[in-house]
């Protein structure tokens, strides 16, 4: 039997991509998963294929919806910081409204649903903080620069409250995908088709080449390592930035 039997994970973002996935890796574990977003009809749809899942509405970038969405859901022992924005754009044509919109979702949604678990984590004598970054946040990209600074600010983040944190219970982790098969890649490409008159194929192309291997990683892949992460047998890993990019350094 599982040693997260009867835990109860958060996952913003939880109604598509890489956030179902995690949260059907996780329900696997027996976790109660609860699945926050803004999109609270294709989240109760996403809950209603798990085995013990429910849904909350949250819009991460909202102080009050935070608080009644943590609230509603009670005491949380594993937080999966999923919920994230990405567009491209010169930087010269980059807004400060576009600039902020993404720190608005990434960062500072981030930041809130943390502090909403830590204090009950910490009483509880348990807790797994998860980011979901990217190889963006370790590295550097033309054309997505609010993107980029964003995820540094995630993995910065991580490391900050590790070293925080580490005389507790809790980890706080990130884990940095290369592109991944999801919605936002597909949005990726269609950008990619609009402004260069390239082809799908071509475009998918282009994407898949910055992984070593040649593809887009699964999200699959990348909820595995979040399973791992969230089991205390993970205790002693704390402040990582793992990346799940077939070799891309």
């Amino acid at each position: 039997m599982s040693d997260l039997v009867g835990k109860r994970a958060v996952i913003t973002g939880g109604g598509t991509g890489i956030g179902l996935a995690c949260a059907r890796r996780l329900t696997e574990e027996g976790i109660e998963t609860v699945l926050m977003g803004r999109n609270l009809d294709r989240l109760e749809a996403a809950a209603s294929t798990l085995a013990n899942a429910r849904a909350i509405g949250c819009d991460v970038t909202d102080d009050q919806s935070v608080d009644r969405a943590f609230e509603a859901c009670g005491p949380v022992d594993i937080l999966v910081n999923n919920a994230g924005i990405a567009a491209a754009s010169a930087f010269t044509r980059t807004s400060m409204d576009d600039w902020r919109r993404i720190q608005a979702v990434n960062v500072e949604g981030l930041v809130r649903c943390t502090q909403a678990v830590l204090g009950p984590m910490l009483k509880a004598h348990y807790g797994r903080i998860i980011n979901i970054a990217s190889i963006a946040g370790l590295r550097g990209g033309a054309y997505v620069a609010p993107y980029v600074a964003s995820k540094h600010a995630v993995v910065g983040l991580t490391k900050s409250l590790s070293l925080e944190f580490a005389q507790t219970s809790l980890t706080v982790n990130a884990v940095c995908p290369g592109f991944v098969e999801t919605q936002i890649v597909e949005d990726a490409i269609a950008n990619i088709m609009a402004k260069t008159g390239r082809t799908r194929d071509q475009a998918l192309a282009e994407l898949a080449k910055e992984n070593p291997q040649g593809r887009l990683i699964q999200p699959d892949e990348v909820a595995e390592t979040v399973a791992w992460l969230c089991s205390p047998r993970s205790g002693s890993i704390s402040g990582q930035a793992i990346t799940i990019s077939g070799g891309a350094i």
